[in-house]
């Protein structure tokens, strides 16, 4: 019967070409007939195919069982078949997997070279914690093997062997240790013992750090480059527990970096020294500062002359972490740095980013910065399916450690003037960076704010569009700690930093405002926001708070006033639009203002139409669903009404506007000028001790809410109540509305100059409005007839001349504004304008704490983030194919007892002793439950006979009693010895007798003592069984 082998299933393959799955399954059918096959030769072959097919995913598990016998031939060649398929195939949950212990065992103590090396190789990828624990009293003997090869694989196995048992470093490290302390070893096998104390050092290295001399013999006179680069990572590890190995290093290690020609060895030495902290420990020193400047110059012709993207990224890797403790040697690299921002690999883009973050100074802040603008206006915007613009082409190089990279290494010829495509993740990314790095340390690095606003304004056109990714990616705020919410994109980061400018930094804050009124101007949208998308919109809810709050250094106010109001503001997002509605009665309010010392009939149509299109505006957002924007709405919506109405009230040829409009509205909004306040500080606020949240404010109010729904359905159409709240004001109300908040031109400006009838006459009006609104709860009364707080309004109402103000106490002169307040502005923006050329230093307002002594704790508190709770725990991702959990090796210790090596014992050895133990605790658990069962049958027999007595079963224990004393008093006879007693007692009373004799032997003193117990004992059995005899005659009488 022909066979097809492996050559010819690889070349029907080829000629299968569209219809291979066909052909495969055809093969599979063949193998799992041939692997059955008594020939061995056959079986190899099947089982050889089918380790090929595995390679493409095709499962061969069933098959584990050929591969087991094809792994017992005798022959090598089968054999070494046999242990691919089992490399392949095997798993450690593989059933047929404890059936090769003895094979294994077998192979393993082979005299042949070869194939000794088959299961040396094949046990890593096996490998279960009960096949090591049978192969490890195997395994250790060949640590000692004459042949170098079997030395090393014999360790390498051992490493793979105690990461899923751990025991098997405890028991094989003193062997190994002996390996890599004899200076006669071979290198190979000495190279491996270093592979794996350098696996083990990151775990445990307090137990490597006696090693130390061993391994700096190594790095110096090793002359393996591989090995000198296992042992620097291993000294990284070993220099925080032993400081005085720095400057043991140093010297070493800085005749490695300008001797080696091997970029890889280099490297790694600049990466010991750094992550040795040997910068750190000789910093300020000269070795210091010498050693410093060579890490750096070497880093840097890693970048420039080999032009290698690997080497470019990892020369990045080690200056982001010589930066924070050299970043002025650093900075002096920022040419080459900065060239590898327009690197068409992302990789070397994002940390050539990180490190210009950490290199800035007050002095190349702002070239950096531009010049990461200038990136973002000239590169394009590629599309997640848009390949990149330049491929990529990598090359290995310096494969040996002989060979000179320099020679092969094809140096960058891309053209300078040509820029990467940006995807909109980099953007992102790349404008949290300029933002984190001038916000650093509350703008401490900043000398230039007009330049820093006018690059915010500039950020905002090249902020990327909104997606998923960009909605999860919100950042806390360096500067103030604001926090964006997770639908924000980087657009809502600019505008808080517009506004924490504008709070902090009053010297600029004219130009903050003028920032933040040109990104709101409907007329800049085209030209200041990005072409396509809406990432510009977040950035409008903390610039409209800027031209509220800061209205007063606004351009053209009517302007903004017209951006605030326009019906395309309808559709943004509800937090802007509480933003706008808080903005709006401000601007108003700063519109009024202006136009005071001019007011006309002119200025009084105008604003009479500018507050009609505010309510308007704001008529439309009173059903808005949100209820922030809704509570807002309402209520600036019922004054501005009432401001509308008082406007209207005026005669044509008044000459002064409305009170509501000039002292009113004003002192809404007047007051202490707003801080910055620290985010912990509220949270340091103390609770009063008379706050109760749960209490009433108004116990009554249930009670007048029953009142006035019963007053509603009571009261006729034309009662005098219902008419006040629900019609509206005939033209006689409003006349008499503008008499009272404005007299005529001929009545005197004060009270105290009216005729006494007409004070008479206003005071009797007055208090019938008091009786009449006495208990309305929605009347605002007097201090004496209300609890409630007076409103800002209501105070504007209330004078200095106790219980007999009326509405004309209001002082007519205090209508107009202080010449010097109204000033203030207006002089602080010209003084601001005139030495913007001089200002150097700028004074930022800190943010505002609450210092408690009491206080368990004054740091400012901040949330827990959501992705993040306190008591969260990552879960362990499960295992992959090839992953190995070494977790076990962190809690082991290698350290040796005093004992040293006879306290070391096999774990089998120790199982065998327990084993032992655990077999005579059985026998004695098994000798103690018989007796307890004969215990049990005794009382069981007991339990049967009534109180009277059985005759019949007192006959039966009398008769197996008698031969048993009578065997006794024989015994006692010969011996002379108390027994006797114990076999007179019946056996339920063992331990009687057992007393008796020990207190009989108490009394023993020579021979004379002996006949007298003797004696005794045949007293004390004659004198127990006559009772019984009797007892017995008298229970049968």
């Amino acid at each position: 019967m022909f066979e097809k082998s492996l050559v010819d299933l690889i070349r029907g393959l080829r000629s299968h070409k569209g219809n291979e799955t066909e052909y495969i399954q055809s093969i599979l059918k063949e193998c799992r007939s041939e692997v059955k096959s008594q020939d061995m030769d056959v079986k190899t072959t099947a089982l050889l195919k089918l380790i090929y097919l595995e390679m493409f995913g095709y499962d061969m598990s069933w098959a584990s069982f050929n591969v087991l016998e094809v792994m017992s031939s005798a022959k090598y060649g089968h054999k070494r078949v046999g242990y691919l398929g089992a490399v392949q195939s095997f798993r450690p949950d593989t059933e047929v997997l404890m059936l090769a212990t003895n094979l294994l065992k077998k192979d393993i103590t082979s005299p042949q070279i070869p194939t000794l090396s088959l299961p040396l190789l094949t046990l890593p990828h096996i490998i279960t914690s009960s096949l090591a624990l049978s192969l490890l009293s195997d395994l250790l003997p060949r640590l000692s093997h004459s042949n170098p090869a079997v030395r090393k694989k014999t360790i390498v196995t051992l490493y793979r062997l105690a990461l899923v048992y751990p025991e098997t470093l405890r028991v094989a490290w003193p062997k190994i240790k002996e390996r890599l302390l004899d200076e006669e070893e071979d290198g190979s096998v000495t190279a491996a013992v270093v592979n794996v104390v350098c696996e083990l050092g990151w775990r445990r290295p307090h137990d490597f750090l006696p090693l130390a001399p061993r391994l700096f013999d190594l790095l110096v006179d090793g002359g393996n480059n591989w090995m000198a680069i296992k042992i620097i990572k291993l000294f990284a590890t070993l220099t925080p527990l032993e400081p005085r190995l720095v400057r043991k290093l140093l010297r070493p290690l800085t005749n490695l970096i300008q001797t080696t020609s091997a970029m890889s060895l280099m490297y790694e030495c600049v990466n010991g020294i750094i992550q040795g902290g040997i910068l750190e420990e000789s910093e300020g020193s000269a070795e210091g500062d010498d050693i410093a400047k060579l890490c750096v110059s070497k880093l840097r012709s890693m970048i420039i002359v080999e032009g290698d993207p690997n080497l470019k990224y990892v020369a990045l890797l080690a200056f982001n972490r010589i930066v924070t403790s050299y970043p002025n040697l650093v900075s002096m690299q920022q040419d080459v740095i900065m060239e590898c921002l327009d690197d068409p690999d992302v990789s070397i883009r994002l940390q050539a980013l990180e490190l210009t973050a950490g290199m800035i100074s007050g002095d190349n802040l702002q070239p950096i910065v531009n010049r990461l603008i200038k990136q973002l206006r000239n590169s394009p915007i590629q599309s997640d399916q848009q390949a990149p613009l330049v491929p990529m082409h990598i090359e290995p190089h310096a494969d040996s450690d002989d060979e000179d990279p320099e020679a092969n290494i094809k140096p960058d010829r891309r053209p300078t003037n040509e820029y990467a495509s940006l995807t909109n993740e980099y953007r992102q990314e790349l404008i949290h960076r300029i933002l984190d790095m001038c916000s650093h340390e509350i703008y401490a690095k900043i000398t230039d704010f007009e330049w820093y606003l006018d690059s915010l304004v500039q950020l905002i056109r090249f902020s990327p569009s909104l997606d998923k990714d960009a909605n999860n990616s919100s950042r806390s705020l360096a500067s103030g700690g604001q926090h964006t919410s997770a639908s924000e994109s980087v657009s809502g980061r600019i505008g808080w930093q517009i506004r924490d400018i504008a709070v902090r930094v009053r010297s600029v804050r004219s130009e903050a405002t003028h920032a933040a009124e040109s990104l709101v101007l409907l007329e800049n949208r085209e030209s200041l926001f990005p072409p396509v998308g809406n990432a510009g919109l977040w950035v409008l809810e903390p610039l409209a708070w800027v031209i509220g709050e800061y209205a007063e250094y606004l351009t053209s106010p009517r302007s903004a006033m017209d951006s605030l109001i326009h019906h395309s503001s309808l559709s943004l997002p509800p937090s802007t639009l509480s933003s706008y509605v808080q903005a709006i009665p401000k601007v108003f309010n700063y519109i009024i203002s202006t136009i005071l010392s001019t007011w006309s009939s002119t200025e009084r149509t105008s604003t009479s139409l500018l507050l009609a299109r505010i309510t308007e505006f704001l008529e439309k957002l009173a059903t808005h669903p949100s209820l922030d924007v809704q509570e807002r709405t309402i209520e600036f919506l019922e004054l501005l009404k009432l401001a509308s109405e008082s406007l209207a009230a005026q005669t044509v040829d008044s000459e002064e506007p409305p009170l509501l409009l000039t002292s009113a509205l004003p002192s809404l909004f007047a007051g202490m000028e707003l801080n910055p306040v620290a985010i912990g500080a509220q949270s340091k606020v103390p609770l009063p001790e008379e706050l109760d949240l749960d209490a009433q404010i108004n116990p009554l109010l249930e009670t007048l809410l029953r009142t006035e729904s019963s007053i509603q359905e009571d009261a006729p159409a034309d009662d005098e109540y219902r008419s006040f709240y629900y019609k509206r004001e005939v033209t006689e109300a409003r006349d008499t509305g503008r008499v009272k908040f404005q007299e005529p031109p001929s009545e005197p400006s004060s009270y105290q100059d009216l005729p006494i009838n007409e004070a008479e006459r206003r005071a009797r009006k007055r208090a019938e409005q008091q009786e009449r609104y006495k208990d309305d709860p929605f009347y605002i009364a007097n201090d004496e007839l209300s609890s409630a707080a007076a409103s800002p309004f209501h105070q504007v109402l209330k004078g200095s001349n106790g219980d007999d103000l009326d509405l004309d106490s209001i002082p007519i002169i205090d209508l107009k504004l202080d010449p010097q307040q109204a000033n203030v502005p207006s002089a602080s923006t010209n003084a601001a304008k005139k030495s913007r050329k001089v200002i150097k230093k700028f004074q930022i307002t800190a943010d505002e704490n609450i210092d408690l002594e009491d206080s368990a704790d004054s740091r400012p508190r901040t949330p827990n983030p959501p992705s993040k709770p306190a008591n969260h725990r990552l879960q362990r991702p499960k295992n992959a194919l090839l992953h190995v959990d070494s977790s076990g090796l962190e809690t082991l210790s290698l350290e040796e007892s005093i004992g040293g090596q006879d306290s070391i014992q096999f774990e089998s050895q120790r199982r065998e002793v327990e084993e032992k133990e655990m077999a005579e605790a059985m026998k004695e658990v098994e000798r103690l439950r018989l007796e307890m069962q004969r215990a049990a049958e005794r009382v069981e027999a007991v339990a049967g006979v009534p109180e009277e007595g059985t005759v019949v079963r007192k006959k039966k224990k009398k008769k197996n009693k008698v031969p048993l004393d009578q065997e006794a008093g024989a015994a006692l006879s010969e011996t002379g010895m108390e027994p006797l007693e114990e076999t007179s007692t019946v056996k339920r009373k063992k331990k009687k007798p057992k007393t008796d004799r020990k207190e009989d032997q108490k009394e023993d003193v020579g021979a004379a003592a002996d006949e007298q117990i003797a004696e005794q004992g045949i007293v004390k059995k004659k004198r127990k069984r006559k009772p019984k005899v009797i007892t017995i005659e008298d229970s049968e009488a």
